[in-house]
């Protein structure tokens, strides 16, 4: 239904590879989900299955995609020209009266399709959950999805869930949520730059996430030790060469001219030791590689930030949480204190983020804590415009940007990187920016809103780690629920009557 055949793809303004002679078919029945750390072209390769005119503009592709089907693209961003849009101009071409039962599950009602309301005053997870109606109403034979758990609250991704693993048409997605990736894909396409990125590497699986990630470890452990036994071997080997030759030489150089037939015989042994040290040498080609694994990095928090478990970090009472003049919540009650990781979840549009911003405008004064702010938006803290050097080297001393530039390297960042605009890089790398600043400010109070959302989910566990050691407090909003179990020590869920503590998760 959608063919690759040798496909490549190299960005035009450094050469640098995305895609080497990639082939693949998605075939009936798939939920193929393409993973990868930031930056590695996912949504590039993404786009150019849909339209390829998408990326012509940044990239040289060659190979052919063949599709003979009707293809429905959800791009990780809304596009802009649908910002003043108003929802029933939206909906406008599609016969929602016949998709009711898909607008029930997605919590979407007929008066919200007519709604005046524009796209763009819509919040996150309401913007993809009316780009999801629409795809569906448009009944495609294929889906392609970038990110499209982004901003969902937990419901809707539990419906997405279903949705993905009961669809009839094939669905090729990319996401970081990993619980999506493990409960609904069953083939795991996995894109890595290797060698400094200058080498691509795409791997296919047709299995589940968790069975992909134990063959992989086993084929690498096993691949190591191949490779390390032919180099011991070869080593033992070369030692008794070594000693053979010595000794063949040095009894050619003391033999004397009286013994000529010794001579001869010595010179013919030399010639069969040569030869087998040059067989030796080319058996050494053959030798397996050293697996190649493209690792998460991500710079730790330092050791010796802390807060006192006792100390109160914050303790709220608000009657009423407002945005544009709406009352979103009431009664909002929430006391943190000194090494607590609260999460705060809730449906979409209820007011996560905006109480998020409330709270960050109480605690970015206080003296007695260095609280860092990560929003939704990273245009809210970052510059696009200026490159992450830029940014580093107004923000900081020059110790700490020396620093940082070597945080920037290990990281995985490229010279390109690091010397171009922050607006062309990836959310992860954006993310992984901001992480930095955190680190470099020696925080001791994270306001967090989504801190994993554009984080691979193979730099997911790394990620966690990071915040499940910091030895501050963090205050955040997310949906994702492995960060939400396993950083978290408390979780509330955000309704209109308050804040609700939440006991399991689903």
């Amino acid at each position: 239904m959608l063919e690759l055949k040798n496909v490549g793809i190299t960005l035009k303004k450094d050469g640098r590879e995305l895609v080497r002679d990639f082939s693949f078919t998605l075939q009936s029945g798939d939920k193929a989900v393409i993973i990868g750390e930031e930056g590695n072209g996912k949504s590039t390769l993404l786009k150019y299955l849909y339209a390829p005119e998408l990326v012509e503009g940044y990239c040289d592709c060659a190979g052919s995609v063949i599709t003979r089907c009707k293809l429905a693209y959800l791009p990780q961003t809304m596009d802009e020209a649908y910002g003043d849009m108003p929802l029933c101009d939206f909906f406008a071409d599609t016969e929602y009266y016949l998709h009711t039962d898909l607008l029930a599950q997605l919590g979407l009602s007929v008066d919200f399709l007519f709604s005046r309301q524009r796209m763009g005053s819509l919040s996150g997870g309401e913007k993809v959950k009316a780009q999801l109606a629409r795809l569906c109403m448009m009944q495609p034979d294929i889906l392609l999805l970038d990110e499209p758990t982004n901003d969902l609250d937990i419901p809707t991704l539990r419906w997405l869930e279903r949705f993905i693993i009961r669809s009839r048409q094939p669905v090729l997605f990319i996401s970081h949520d990993e619980t999506l990736i493990e409960r609904a894909a069953n083939v795991i396409i996995h894109m890595e730059q290797l060698s400094g990125k200058t080498k691509p590497r795409i791997s296919v699986a047709r299995c589940g996430y968790g069975e992909y990630l134990s063959h992989r470890r086993q084929n690498f452990a096993h691949q190591e030790q191949v490779a390390q036994k032919q180099r011991d071997d070869y080593s033992r080997q070369m030692e008794k060469w070594r000693q053979i030759y010595n000794r063949v030489d040095h009894e050619q150089r003391v033999i004397t001219r009286q013994d000529p037939g010794g001579a001869r015989l010595l010179k013919k042994k030399m010639h069969t030791v040569l030869s087998m040290g040059k067989r030796f040498e080319r058996e050494k080609e053959d030798f397996l590689d050293f697996p190649q694994e493209e690792a998460a990095i991500l710079t730790r928090f330092a050791e010796h930030i802390a807060l006192p478990a006792g100390k109160t970090v914050l303790d709220l009472e608000l009657d009423a949480l407002q945005a544009h003049g709406r009352c979103l919540a009431r009664n909002i009650r929430l006391h943190v204190s000194g090494k607590e990781r609260v999460g705060i979840t809730g449906l979409n549009g209820v007011g996560k983020s905006t109480l998020l911003a409330f709270l960050w405008a109480q605690l970015k004064e206080r003296q007695d804590i260095r609280a860092v702010y990560m929003p939704q938006d990273y245009r809210e803290v970052l510059d696009f415009e200026k490159t992450p050097m830029q940014h580093l080297v107004e923000s900081y001393a020059k110790d700490q940007v020396t620093k940082a530039r070597t945080y920037l390297g290990s990281m995985r960042f490229t010279q390109e990187e690091t010397g171009g605009k922050i607006g062309s890089l990836s959310g992860g790398q954006k993310a992984k920016l901001l992480f930095l600043d955190m680190v470099l400010q020696e925080a001791n109070v994270l306001v967090l809103d989504e801190p994993t959302r554009n984080f691979s989910p193979l730099s997911g566990p790394v990620v966690r780690r990071a915040l499940r050691d910091f030895g501050g407090t963090i205050i955040s909003v997310s949906h994702d629920r492995k960060y939400l179990g396993e950083v978290c020590t408390t979780v509330y869920e955000l309704t209109e009557n308050g804040l609700r503590s939440v006991a399991e998760l689903p």
